[in-house]
């Protein structure tokens, strides 16, 4: 994988992409920009943990076919995103999503063919964004494999370019309950700290561990519907990760108190629409997406 190009460069793209930017330099990584960014990230540019990241900003008609796309945006980006990529996706192009919940991948796969996409996401950035400035404390890694679990080709090529980049990463033995564990945390401790504009250790308490497994213990039905199951055990787990990661916040409470959309649609809405389709009752994930909702009006 010798030409690389992120689209999104937030927290997540930004991070990575710098790490890849040490092994690919400029002319193999590219960041796929639409014409205003291109000119305010050229003219600003962006900074992480306060150094002026050197990246190589490009529209799609400045680009070539790809090796591997990454997709880095919010949710609500994801079909401009799907039609900025479009002339970079070739015959043998790889499409890494890291977007949260668990839609990105269905999507992506109508949009270029399932066999061009493999399931993503990152765990245990710790970081903020204002404006173009990035600070990180924890960089976390990127977990990844195809949806049949299977040791490919490309996997193997994926995990070489992290190794090389320095970027942590995990293929999981089941890559479908990896992701919707990360679904499952998203949906709880996302939610929550945006409602309370807490921090990751102001959410280990009682009350929020008990919100927290009610509004898991709807996502661990609508995943059984679909197949996929959620031990308690990961509940548990999630709860200890995220109190865990010190006096940062998650990227939902970030875009609560900048006025941002959040992604509240992927999140408990993903599980209310699921719920819906197998009749499965949602009242806790209603009524934490009521009062994001309600706060954002």
């Amino acid at each position: 994988m010798k030409r690389v190009a992120i689209i999104g460069c937030g927290a997540v793209g930004a991070l990575y992409g710098r790490r890849l930017f040490d092994v690919l330099g400029r002319t193999g990584l590219v960041f796929l920009v639409d014409q205003a960014r291109k000119g305010r990230y050229e003219r600003d540019g962006i900074f992480i943990n306060g150094e002026r990241a050197p990246f190589r900003f490009a529209m799609p008609s400045e680009t070539e076919v790809q090796d591997l796309v990454i997709v880095a945006t919010k949710n609500h980006h994801l079909k401009e995103a799907i039609a900025m990529m479009a002339p970079l996706v070739g015959e043998h192009t790889t499409i890494l999503s890291l977007l949260n919940g668990i839609e990105s991948e269905e999507e992506l796969g109508r949009a270029f063919g399932p066999s061009h996409v493999l399931y993503g996401f990152c765990v245990g950035l710790n970081s903020t964004h204002i404006d173009n400035a990035i600070t990180y404390t924890a960089e976390g890694r990127i977990v990844f494999g195809e949806r049949s679990n299977d040791r490919t080709e490309r996997i193997e090529a994926l995990a070489s370019l992290f190794e090389r980049a320095s970027i942590a990463y995990q293929v999981p033995d089941d890559i479908l309950v990896s992701l919707y564990n990360k679904f499952m945390l998203n949906t709880a401790y996302n939610t929550i700290s945006a409602l309370l504009g807490a921090t990751y250790d102001e959410l280990d308490n009682d009350a929020v561990w008990r919100l927290a497994k009610a509004v898991s213990s709807e996502v661990q039905a609508v995943a059984k519907a679909q197949g996929v199951v959620l031990a308690d055990s990961l509940v548990a787990e999630n709860h200890r990760i995220v109190t865990s990661l010190g006096s940062g916040k998650t990227s939902m409470a970030q875009d609560m108190e900048a006025g941002r959309i959040t992604e509240n649609a992927w999140f408990c809405g993903t599980v209310i629409k699921l719920g819906t389709q197998y009749s499965i009752p949602t009242p806790v994930a209603e009524t934490l997406s009521s009062l994001i909702e309600a706060h954002q009006n």
